[in-house]
């Protein structure tokens, strides 16, 4: 279990951290014809808006409440029931979402009471969902403001199933199991997946002869596609908000990122659909946990194409362990990106020396490091420093602290504004793990860690092999 380290300054001085408001706004963009108005001020939405279009390099719907010093003064309850109304007039969204700011929570804003005093106000536009979540910048993460609007979402779009709500939560067990026979598998996708993960984990599942709904999914609306429109003031693909109503009549619901663990407990309360979890989806026990459950819910046997990527994997693994075993990597990113990929180092051999983290998760408790530190890149750097470091795996704002160290970059997470498809890299599954250990191994190799030294005296050790194995020059290959 790793040691928790809280912080000790009062200010970030090389930020890791991405607000809650993008988080939410995030998940919100998952859903099809779909926009997020935040409420604060033009600079809080534009700062938001710049990451997400240098990060997906695409067209990026955001609205703005557009809070100024008189209403941040006064009052800016008018801002938020007038901007509702304007956007459902012109734009008629499929679901508005509105995540607060740290200058409307600091205000002391009811959103869901401004909710309800626009639905008085404008009945006309009641058939147009709005998700209300109080994301304060001031706490948390990226990771927990996505989160957050998950949960949201499915405390208004999803109805409690009709037996549940006759017989009381008693009769879960009771009713999912009385449930007629269905093909649908609910997905709650965590902010560690890409669009490029979440393609291949609906392709794992309709491998399985299953129907994959996912929430949200960026992959259908920020893959980076073109379209017939130019640009638009929606999201163009992601979830049908009538597809999030019928996550009650699933099969089975895949959690994916244990921040969600919160949404998806509600979701189960609601609708008696049974659930698994997965931390990661990363290495070959994770992505076996993850096989082993859709082949439970079809029912059928492993097709044979996942059992090569399975094979392909463990071939992978042989051939890049003499780089990556005993390699020291420093990894900063939210809990949940954290752990997923420092267990991954882990389970190659890897020691993670440095570890850091913008926020507190329970998760964190579970990352295979010493300790986790809660801060920001500094102190990523300054633990690299301290404690020796190969290679360094972060988002794009760690390429300077990884220069000044000396070491390669691995960029992964949000944002990554330096690197052409970032945001559509496979990670999970057999075939993400796979390609995760060639480019790590072919950083190392290309910075010059060409060798274990751990494995020297194996080399050394064998009949024929001593001539080969000095110390200073034996390589691996």
């Amino acid at each position: 279990m790793a040691e928790i380290i809280k912080r000790s300054k009062a200010l970030a001085v090389n930020p890791l951290k991405v607000s809650q408001p993008v988080g939410a706004s995030l998940a919100f963009l998952g859903i099809n014809r779909a926009v997020p108005m935040l409420h604060g001020s033009q600079g809080c939405t534009a700062f938001g808006k710049v990451f997400f279009v240098r990060h997906f390099r695409e067209p990026i719907p955001l609205q703005t409440t557009a809070m100024d010093q008189v209403s941040t003064v006064m009052n800016a309850d008018d801002n938020v029931i007038q901007g509702l109304a304007t956007i459902a007039e012109k734009n008629q969204p499929a679901l508005i979402g509105l995540p607060t700011t740290g200058l409307s929570e600091t205000q002391g804003t009811d959103i869901h009471g401004l909710v309800r005093q626009f639905r008085a106000k404008h009945p006309e536009f009641d058939a147009i969902p709005v998700i209300a979540v109080n994301t304060p910048d001031f706490t948390g993460c990226m990771e927990s403001g996505y989160a957050l609007a998950v949960k949201a979402m499915i405390d208004v779009l999803v109805p409690v199933g009709a037996a549940l709500a006759a017989n009381g939560s008693g009769a879960i067990e009771s009713i999912a199991a009385e449930a007629a026979p269905t093909r649908q598998v609910n997905v709650l996708a965590g902010s560690l997946l890409t669009p490029g993960d979440l393609e291949h984990i609906k392709e794992l599942i309709e491998l399985f002869g299953l129907r994959p709904v996912l929430l949200p999914d960026l992959s259908d609306s920020l893959d980076g596609h073109l379209t017939d429109q130019e640009s638009s003031p929606l999201t163009i693909g992601g979830t049908p908000v009538g597809e999030i109503r019928t996550l009650g009549e699933a099969a089975a619901t895949l959690v994916i990122g244990a921040s969600l663990n919160p949404a998806a407990d509600l979701l189960k309360t609601r609708t008696g659909v049974p659930d698994y979890r997965f931390d990661t989806l990363m290495g070959i026990e994770a992505v076996d946990g993850f096989i082993a459950a859709l082949a439970e819910i079809s029912g059928q046997l492993v097709p044979e194409k996942i059992e090569r990527q399975r094979a392909q994997l463990q071939d992978a693994m042989v051939d890049t362990h003499f780089m990556l075993g005993f390699a020291r990597v420093a990894i900063a990113g939210d809990p949940d990106l954290l752990f997923a990929l420092a267990d991954l180092m882990a389970g190659m051999g890897c020691e993670v020396t440095a570890a850091v983290a913008p926020a507190k998760a329970a998760i964190l408790e579970k990352v295979p490091a010493v300790q986790v530190k809660l801060g920001d890149l500094e102190d990523l750097e300054l633990a690299a420093r301290e404690h020796g470091v190969d290679l360094v795996i972060c988002n794009s704002h760690g390429g300077e602290a990884a220069k000044r160290l000396g070491v390669p970059l691995l960029r992964a997470g949000f944002p990554q504004y330096d690197l052409i498809g970032g945001y559509q890299k496979l990670w999970v599954g057999y075939r993400g793990t796979r390609q995760t250990l060639f480019d790590l191994a072919n950083l190392l190799v290309e910075h010059g860690h060409h060798e274990v030294p751990a494995y020297r005296s194996i080399y050394a050790s064998r009949p024929g092999d001593a001539a080969h194995a000095t110390p200073e020059t034996r390589p691996l290959h």
